[in-house]
């Protein structure tokens, strides 16, 4: 197997080890990790290393692009859940804010087709 997979692999895998042993020790820290873009950046780096000349920058940009847009409908599902999570239980709060999710990415797309973007 080539090292490269493996490189990435471990260190994706090392970045959620670490955010997660954080929040054992403050919610808040682990919290201010978990939201920052690491997957993105990360992404990012192997999309921009692994593509072409000619292509890097627009695959990366690409990526970020849709990143942004595909954010946005993710949002209210981390707004809903510490109420959902009362109500539901934890798999019932990741299963409602997943619906959730999944229905305010359809109407991303929808709005987003009306101002002609294609997501």
């Amino acid at each position: 197997m080539p090292i490269f997979p493996v490189v990435k692999i471990l260190l994706s895998a090392v970045v959620i080890y670490v955010v997660t042993e954080v929040v054992k020790r403050s919610d808040r820290m682990g919290a201010l990790l978990a939201s920052l873009p690491f997957v993105s950046i990360i992404a990012m780096v192997w999309m921009y290393h692994e593509a072409g000349a000619g292509e890097r920058e627009a695959k990366v940009s690409d990526h970020a692009w849709y990143t942004f847009w595909y954010v946005l409908p993710t949002l209210p599902m981390f707004l809903m859940f510490p109420v959902l999570v009362r109500w539901l239980g934890f798999y019932g709060a990741l299963a409602a804010g997943s619906v959730l999710t999944a229905g305010l990415f359809a109407v991303l797309r929808w709005v987003m087709a009306l101002w002609g973007v294609k997501l």
